[in-house]
């Protein structure tokens, strides 16, 4: 290996390797956002063979200090671990990237300034605007040195998914699209949006669901979304039958389902 190519991948920059190479395979990756505090859902969620696991800021009790001993948990049972936060905060986006998260999923994506933060957050200069430690398991805690470090950001830098949930944005799809690695629909935000209930035509998200796909696809970008269970129903109804970042449900809502239907007639 010359000094000018990057180091293989190994860790974080390895996970993040195999989630675009598995985006890029063409199939369907499952995964599901993590609500619950403890390490229990991270290894069995690696245990169940899921594809990746979205631990989510925006939605649920989780602290940064909970989210970071999941990541780490995460790194350790070879699960690609993402985060969803509410707005890019450099400061957390960082920490959270040095905890071991393989990307970040930004929610209410509006316009093109949203995705320019992410990517100045998550990157490095000259690519981007975040600082630099080495005092971190992303790092290996400075065992490789700088150099190799930030050569091995470059080459693969944080998984970035957009997710787009709103029935009009300030600047059109394609540009909020670009340079991010998955769009994502938030259908029951886009829903909401929408001024759709649960039992209306489901046209209009289809169509919304339809313009983002459209988008995706001439920006070179994966389509992703939300359904509560993975079925031919549900990812028709959403239309998302051709995503391939499908998140489905949380741990909270598998675990209310099971206890349902456990509590149900025999």
């Amino acid at each position: 290996m010359s000094a000018a190519d990057p180091p293989p991948p190994t860790g974080v920059h390895l996970a993040r390797d195999r989630l675009r190479a598995a985006l890029r395979a063409g199939g369907q990756l499952v995964g599901t956002f993590v609500k619950l505090p403890g390490v229990d859902v991270i290894a069995l969620a690696a245990q169940a063979g899921l594809d990746f696991v979205v631990i989510d800021l925006e939605h649920s009790g989780l602290d940064e200090r909970t989210a970071a001993d999941q990541l780490r948990l995460a790194a350790l049972s070879g699960l690609p671990a993402l985060v969803r936060v509410p707005a890019v905060d450099p400061g957390q986006v960082n920490r959270l990237l040095e905890a071991g998260a393989v990307g970040v999923q930004l929610s209410t994506v509006r316009c093109r300034a949203d995705v320019e933060a992410l990517r100045a957050a998550s990157r490095y200069a000259p690519h981007g605007r975040r600082s630099i430690s080495l005092a971190h398991p992303s790092a290996g805690y400075g065992v490789d040195g700088l150099d190799r470090y930030l050569a091995a950001e470059a080459a693969h830098p944080p998984v970035l998914v957009a997710q787009i949930e709103t029935a009009t944005t300030d600047d059109p799809l394609p540009d909020l699209l670009a340079g991010v690695d998955v769009g994502f629909v938030g259908t029951t935000d886009l829903a909401v949006s929408l001024g759709l209930s649960r039992t209306d035509d489901p046209g209009p998200l289809l169509r919304r669901t339809g313009d983002i796909a459209d988008a995706a696809r001439a920006t070179g970008t994966d389509l992703g979304g939300w359904v509560p269970e993975r079925s031919a129903e549900a990812l028709g109804r959403c239309g998302l039958t051709d995503a391939r970042y499908l998140v489905v449900g949380s741990d909270l809502h598998l675990l209310g389902t099971g206890l349902r239907r456990l509590a149900g007639p025999v």
